[in-house]
């Protein structure tokens, strides 16, 4: 009798104990028979995963990831079931730097990438003037004069032959020169007499007869004139932007535009038609009471969408010799760029927005940039009177550095943010700009890394194509895209160094590493399905990578064909 009591008791304990258990949560959506890479291994502070075979997603957040019968037990009555047929999935990818809705005016206006002679950078003009309305403006970028044989900048005589009575300006591929007609100078009030705006140059001819070209702020004097594009061709600009963004894999962005695009994200928000998580970031040169007045304006804990850091411009670009330098240019034994700050002005303002609580990342492409980018947030760091404060600042580009650069970024705790598809344009000219002994620390990926500073990846779009392969490509070969030449080899990363950077690296860069950058329980269900393991192929064929899949928050935003 006692026997069967005990029986009965255990019995009773084992379903009484059953009931107490809560039912497992049931999913939306799961997703089977996959090679899912859910983290890329050894580059954070995750507990690794490696590959799993399924993935279940409730509402905007991964539910469960792992072995497919152990994911299918979520599966309910109202789940449904994808099969990836054995496809490659990873986490979205975070384009750390990104001009979205530049990106899609350059669909708009006169494409001029990959022109490879003056006279096609001319035949092009002139195919779009002839469909223009008379007499307005003609606006486009993507020029990279050094493709082309003779690496001479166009004029506004040049322009002048092929734009009839338009006004002009063409941005370079970089954004910090451009070249504007005759009209448009006119217009802008650009003369003979003028003189060059601090932080910016006008070329000219041994006369003073500007030339055409104008450099950095120079430049603002044709763009203030330059009708503004309304509302209707923003929001067409933007959504052909989001459209290839999602055709190519990322399903966030980090992105310098305009507060009337961040207006336009919000209204696509509201109507359920944003396919991409947006970070907006803001002038840092803008007054503070604006700042927080636009900080304020939109809620911060938004998953889709909200504002970010401060972006403030060292320098310009090395493409152009407008990047401050600390030595001259190698070619232009003259010229060391143009810095844009003053420094005690810079850490003044430095402090000021620290203090109220700004994250800050500051465009600096050459060393002299770098130095003063990392002098000025040292100065804010002060502030903290010994308080160990999470500014998490950034210097975006770090193209060219001194060899005790490294440390100090690793000092004062900064982010490079990095874009490595930019090395296989710059190679065919960065060791004429810099020399062979300074190439050794540009684009030096490997030397931050080794220096324990976290690297944050992207495209700077539309200065190079949204597509992460290509700079994935760059980064594992430090190679041209023929394979025939190679920059400085030891910068190479390996692969999962270079997806850590794309991913987690550029979440961490935003605050956002709790939610992005790996595909485990309780994080965004932001993930991206391709067609070959770029982990496992040669890195040629990363190079043809194709998205069959882009989801973000559980929910597919583009699917290929």
């Amino acid at each position: 009798m006692k026997l069967v009591m005990v029986g009965l008791l255990l019995l009773t304990g084992g379903a009484l104990y059953a009931q107490t258990q809560p039912p497992l949560i049931k999913a939306d959506v799961i997703f089977v028979h996959g090679n899912i890479y859910t983290a890329a291994p050894g580059a954070s502070s995750f507990k690794e995963m490696g590959r799993a075979e399924a993935l279940a997603v409730k509402g905007d957040r991964v539910l469960a990831v792992g072995k497919r019968d152990d994911v299918l037990r979520h599966k309910g009555p109202q789940t449904q079931v994808v099969d990836l047929g054995g496809q490659f999935v990873m986490p979205g990818f975070n384009d750390a730097h990104c001009h979205l809705s530049s990106g899609g005016f350059e669909k708009m206006q006169v494409n001029l990438v990959g022109v490879k002679t003056l006279d096609e950078f001319r035949e092009r003009l002139h195919a779009f003037v002839e469909k223009a309305p008379p007499g307005t403006w003609v606006t486009g970028e993507g020029w990279d004069h050094t493709l082309w044989p003779v690496q001479e900048l166009p004029t506004r005589w040049d322009l002048d032959e092929v734009s009839g009575d338009h006004p002009v300006y063409l941005g370079r591929v970089d954004g910090h020169i451009g070249v504007a007609n005759s009209r448009a100078l006119q217009l802008a009030g650009i003369t003979i007499a003028v003189k060059d705006p601090e932080g910016g140059k006008i070329d000219r001819l041994p006369s003073g007869e500007p030339t055409g070209i104008l450099r950095e702020t120079a430049r603002d004097a044709v763009l203030d004139v330059v009708p503004k594009p309304d509302h209707d061709k923003r929001r067409e600009a933007i959504e052909l932007a989001l459209a290839e963004a999602a055709l190519s894999g990322v399903t966030s962005a980090q992105d310098n535009s305009n507060w009337l695009d961040f207006l336009i994200y919000e209204e696509l928000e509201k109507e359920g038609k944003l396919t991409l998580r947006i970070t907006e970031w803001l002038p840092f040169d803008d007054p503070i009471a604006s700042l927080k007045a636009r900080r304020d304006a939109h809620p911060h804990d938004d998953p889709l969408l909200r504002t970010g850091m401060l972006k403030g411009f060292m320098d310009g670009s090395l493409g152009s010799r407008t990047a401050a330098l600390l030595a001259p240019y190698a070619d232009d034994q003259q010229n060391s760029g143009l810095p844009q700050y003053e420094q005690a002005k810079l850490n003044e303002m430095m402090k000021e927005r620290a203090q109220a609580g700004f994250q800050v990342g500051l465009h600096a492409i050459g060393d002299r940039g770098v130095d003063m980018a990392l002098t000025a947030f040292a100065e804010a760091e002060k502030d903290d009177k010994g308080k160990k404060v999470d500014h998490r600042f950034r210097i975006e580009h770090a193209q060219v550095l001194t060899p005790q650069q490294f440390a100090r970024f690793r000092d004062e705790r900064v982010i490079a943010s990095m874009q490595p598809s930019h090395v296989l344009t710059d190679m065919n000219w960065a060791e004429s700009r810099l020399g062979a002994k300074r190439i050794a620390d540009s684009y030096a990926w490997r030397g931050f890394l080794q220096h324990g500073v976290p690297l944050a990846f992207g495209t700077d779009y539309p200065v190079e194509p949204i597509a992460p392969f290509r700079g994935l490509y760059a980064a594992v070969t430090r190679k041209s895209e023929d394979g025939r030449k190679e920059y400085v080899p030891n910068q190479k990363l390996t692969m999962d160094e270079a997806i850590a950077a794309y991913t987690q690296g550029a979440a961490y860069a935003e605050f956002a590493e709790k939610d992005k950058g790996a595909l485990l329980p309780g994080m965004l269900a932001d993930f991206v399905v391709l067609d070959h393991d770029i982990t496992a192929v040669p890195p040629n064929q990363v190079l043809q990578t194709k998205v069959l899949r882009t989801v973000v928050g559980g929910r597919t935003v583009y699917e290929a064909k």
